[in-house]
């Protein structure tokens, strides 16, 4: 038990500071393979304490910085949605996390787009900034609970707490930090197609050392990245305004000894406004002297400052003469001290821009090139002497003119060349190798074989369909087992399903024996990478179909499903009334839920279940909502078992929630003649009108570029509440 103490707590919130990560010592990266390790998403943002507490009328919240600057009159917006957060409490708390901006789609990107609320001021500037650009808080820790002092407690227990406290109150704009324990990879390698700032590998058994830079806590940058000193700026050259680069430092020593070391200057990267704005605060602190060790001598005129603003700079490496390369501006800082600002330690060593591959291969970079969402270039496939077509290297998304927050194109040019070298090795009619984005290689065969006759569609359509669709797909698959149902000759040829993965999977394909399955010893292959996706394609594998389970949580379903399953006879229109009558069943009864085709004659209605709900749980909560609609529509849907004895009626088939049982996940195809995807819908969709048929491999990626994620609620925050929802439900039926 933590120790108790007297309300209001020991210490006064406000002079509480947070833990702090360390850099990854040269040469020695934390393993991303551990079972002593949690591993978290590194949000690119504001890090802050929050205090909550439950009130009459209103509720008491407040943010700090880590230096203990007040921040909450700068996101109101936030305020008002942790006071609705506040009212599901019982008692308060204090908070760590980080507030994040959110692009178009409610996902966190970089700190460049908090900037433009975080030195706001006036109360109808913070509120017109509010309107436009929309934030997050995203909580990892707790140090507060009621009156309980957490800090002694180790981080696993502290996290357990902390998702008692979020439970079912997060929203999109109050969200708990996603987190891996024991496994870092799929997360790094997010990490690395995505763009994202990097990982936390944290000790879970670690205490909360407050104020401290811990070692219990350790940053894997992607790529290069980190805070330095402004020590001055350069004249303008042509038609830039204001100033042409601000001089970049760092301190080495201590106390007297302490130096400002010149890193080199940052040109590129800044906004109109942001040269606005740093013209003023440079020419308040313009000096005589040059704050450095050793003067800069730039290309242009300098100018000196007083070394007191700190900003974050992107780059690829550290030269021999020890400044940047390719160095980018992010953002200024004014949540870090600059007396505090180190040069930082590369995670892999000094010549790494970002931590080891897992697989011990390095993904495909460039030597110059910042590697934020890389994609292939040119656009035209080169051969290598082997006969793999490969990329001539790879640039960066900015490149192209996508910032973070845009939309991902209709096709990713990360997936772009696969495409182009599926589609070369096709018309070749060759088989070969296919580089992947992340630098691993799969021997494909036969791609002009026909694989629906009745479309003439081919195994290279269906690897192609997949490659374009993959960033929607592999999250529902990631970690979870899979089964197999092999169609070696097509949809009208035989099939057989295969449990076992087979011995000689290429390198990176991951295979694991479920804990639950550890006598019988069925290794089987687990989802989550485009190399294991393509690969099952490539052994003529049309579905995917994973557990509702991830292998490392066997009997723990993750979500549990309505499968309806229309008799001989019934129209697709009576399936999509009886989804209507579900779907009104769990609203009443306050139930989210998604809706799919099968990508077949039915329809799935998925519900996203809370943390370590048992399979039997959510089969026995299905079982409720489908024997409620069958008794109210006894003419048009049923849960009985017997074949025989179900008429002219949906079958609603609350069974596939056992564990090992599987269904055909979103946005995969499905082996029937019209070549169906299994298509993610609104509610507004699911009505009379709807036709299967129109979701096939080749109309199906324009449809989802267009619409986005649907499928996205099931991996959401809004998860079942199975104990109210289960009362309610027996409620009805008595």
């Amino acid at each position: 038990m933590p120790p108790r103490t007297a309300v209001p707590w020991a210490d006064d919130p406000s002079t509480v500071r947070p833990m702090l990560a360390s850099t990854a010592p040269a040469g020695a990266p934390p393993t991303l393979e551990s079972p002593r390790l949690v591993y978290e998403p590194k949000y690119d943002g504001m890090r802050v304490l929050v205090h909550v507490e439950p009130g009459h009328p209103s509720a008491d919240v407040r943010l700090w910085s880590r230096l203990g600057h007040d921040k909450t009159t700068q996101f109101p917006d936030l305020v008002r949605d942790l006071k609705r957060f506040a009212r599901s409490l019982r008692r308060g708390a204090l908070l760590d996390g980080e507030i994040v901006a959110l692009d178009e789609d409610g996902e966190p990107v970089g700190f460049q787009r908090l900037q433009r609320r975080i030195h706001l001021t006036g109360a109808a500037d913070v509120e017109r900034a509010a309107s436009t650009q929309p934030v997050a808080l995203v909580l990892f820790d707790v140090l507060r609970d009621g009156v309980d002092d957490l800090r002694r407690l180790p981080l696993s227990d502290r996290r357990a707490r902390l998702e008692t406290i979020v439970g079912n109150a997060g929203s999109e704009q109050v969200r708990l930090a996603e987190q891996s324990a024991g496994d870092g990879r799929r997360l790094h390698d997010r990490a690395v197609t995505l763009g994202l700032e990097g990982l936390i590998a944290k000790d879970s058994a670690s205490t909360y050392e407050s104020g401290r830079r811990s070692r219990a806590w350790v940053k894997l940058k992607l790529p290069r990245r980190q805070e330095f000193v402004v020590g001055g700026w350069t004249e303008p050259r042509g038609t830039r305004r204001h100033f042409g680069s601000l001089l970049l430092g760092y301190y080495e020593g201590a106390g007297r000894a302490r130096r400002l070391v010149y890193a080199g200057p940052v040109g590129s990267g800044f906004t109109e406004r942001d040269l606005d704005r740093f013209a003023e605060r440079l020419s308040e602190r313009e000096t005589a002297r040059s704050p450095f060790t050793s003067a800069p001598n730039p290309p242009e005129r300098p100018h000196w400052t007083t070394p007191d603003l700190v900003v974050e700079v992107k780059f690829t490496e550290w030269t021999d003469e020890g400044v940047l390369r390719h160095p980018v501006f992010v953002g200024e800082r004014d949540d870090i001290d600059p007396r505090s600002v180190r040069r930082e330690a590369a995670a892999g060593g000094e010549d790494a821009g970002r931590p080891a591959h897992p697989s011990g291969r390095a993904p495909a970079a460039s030597a110059s090139a910042p590697q934020r969402r890389p994609r292939l270039a040119p656009r035209g496939p080169v051969a290598a002497p082997d006969g793999s077509i490969v990329a001539a290297r790879v640039t960066d998304r900015a490149a192209m003119g996508i910032s973070p927050g845009d939309r991902p194109p209709a096709v990713d040019p990360v997936l772009g060349l696969v495409i182009e070298q599926l589609d070369t090795l096709e018309r070749a009619r060759r088989n070969g190798p296919v580089v992947l984005p992340d630098g691993s290689r799969l021997d494909v065969t036969n791609l002009a074989k026909v694989f629906w006759p009745e479309r003439a569609l081919t195994k290279g359509d269906l690897l192609r369909y997949y490659a374009r669709v993959s960033p929607l797909l592999l999250p529902n698959v990631a970690d979870r087992p899979l089964v197999m149902k092999r169609l070696p000759n097509g949809v009208a040829g035989k099939s057989f399903y295969q449990q076992r993965a087979p011995d000689d999977v290429p390198p990176g394909v991951r295979v694991e024996v479920a804990a639950a399955e550890a006598e019988g010893e069925t290794p089987r292959l687990v989802g989550g990478t485009l190399l294991t996706l393509l690969y099952m394609t490539q052994l003529a594998t049309i579905s995917q179909d994973p557990w509702f389970s991830r292998v490392d949580e066997p009997g723990v379903a993750r979500e549990a499903a309505l499968d309806l399953d229309p008799m001989p006879g019934v129209t697709f229109e009576q399936v999509v009334d009886v989804a209507r009558w579900i779907h009104d069943e769990l609203e009443t009864l306050g139930v989210p839920a998604v809706a799919k085709t099968s990508g077949a004659s039915g329809l799935h209605v998925y519900l996203p279940l809370a943390p370590a709900t048992p399979y039997q749980a959510g089969q026995l909560f299905c079982q409720l909502v489908a024997t409620l609609v069958a008794t109210k529509h006894p003419k048009q849907a049923t849960v009985e078992r017997a074949v025989g004895r179900r008429g002219r009626t949906v079958y609603i088939d609350y069974l596939q929630n056992i564990e090992g049982k599987t269904l055909a996940t979103a946005y995969s195809a499905r082996g029937n003649a019209f070549a169906g995807v299994s298509t993610p819908l609104s509610w507004d969709e699911v009505t009379r009108g709807l036709r299967p048929e129109d979701f096939t491999i080749e109309t199906a990626p324009a449809r989802f570029a267009e619409r986005g994620d649907l499928w996205a609620p099931l991996h959401g925050r809004h998860r079942l509440d199975l104990r109210a929802a289960l009362d309610r439900a027996q409620g009805k039926l008595l």
